[in-house]
């Protein structure tokens, strides 16, 4: 569920890559280093620059990547018989160097300990597994006049949060609400002076991701003047975010994107 408008990449490939490091950078985050050759290729953009990647199956010892990097991609992707295709998932550039990739996996795990393809590769990545990646440009891309910057996220859109705020200029104004699992899975870095990062961690009475970010949000002391809001994470705290902001907040709804990464309670295919 969205409303935005991406900056397209730059001259996008399907790129193969591979681990160089994997390390739990927090109670519930792992940073997951890609590099190789196919990096070179790769352009940096900043700010909340999104991908897909390309994941192997169990049993795959090679990955079967699209060819194409148009809309064409997933017309390929679908005629690949369902063994061999990769599992596909979309990431955020946490950060980016010459030789290297950071990619924050988020792990999450059922009571008997069981998780997603994607977790479980985080979990298990070793350096040389492959991945493939195709970039797929910026998600943050205010669009009206503003004079400060409203963030909110879940531990989803923390990386994004992070670019972002990586990205502003060092006057930027604004404030940013990341809510978190445990405080554990704080995070620091750089942002303007003038934004102010709220961290809010889950307890019992918020079980749902997104839904104690979603109350901060609602009952915040918040700058006046025109705002760039950008909501990214579970589904309905953006929803949520944006229905507060258009109906008690008297927010223009041409000043707010949403990108609803996933949905509590329903399974990525």
């Amino acid at each position: 569920m969205a409303n935005f408008k991406i900056r397209k990449p730059v001259d996008p490939h399907v790129l193969l890559l591979e681990v160089v490091t994997s390390e739990r950078v927090s109670a519930n985050m792992v940073r997951v280093t890609l590099g190789g050759d196919g990096l070179s290729r790769f352009t940096p953009l900043g700010f909340d620059q999104w991908f897909r990647l390309f994941l192997p199956r169990p049993g795959q010892d090679s990955l079967k990547l699209p060819t194409r990097t148009s809309g064409l991609w997933y017309a390929q992707y679908l005629a690949t018989a369902k063994p061999k295709r990769p599992y596909v998932r979309n990431y955020t550039v946490r950060a980016y160097r010459p030789d290297g990739l950071d990619v924050d996996f988020v792990v999450h795990l059922d009571d008997d300990g069981n998780c997603g393809p994607a977790t479980r590769f985080a979990l298990d990545a070793k350096p040389g597994d492959q991945v493939g990646l195709l970039d797929q440009g910026v998600g943050y891309n205010p669009r009206a006049d503003h004079d400060w910057t409203l963030l909110a996220a879940d531990e989803t859109g923390l990386p994004a949060v992070a670019g972002i705020c990586e990205s502003l200029p060092d006057d930027a104004r604004g404030v940013a609400i990341v809510e978190v699992p445990s405080l554990d899975d704080v995070q620091e870095f750089r942002k303007p002076g003038g934004i102010d990062l709220r961290w809010v961690a889950r307890t019992g009475a918020h079980a749902v991701p997104g839904a104690l970010a979603l109350e901060t949000l609602t009952a915040a002391e918040l700058p006046s003047g025109p705002v760039w809001a950008y909501l990214v994470g579970e589904s309905a705290l953006v929803t949520g975010g944006r229905r507060h902001l258009v109906q008690d907040r008297r927010i223009p709804k041409t000043n707010i994107d949403f990108i609803g990464y996933w949905r509590h309670g329903h399974a990525a295919m």
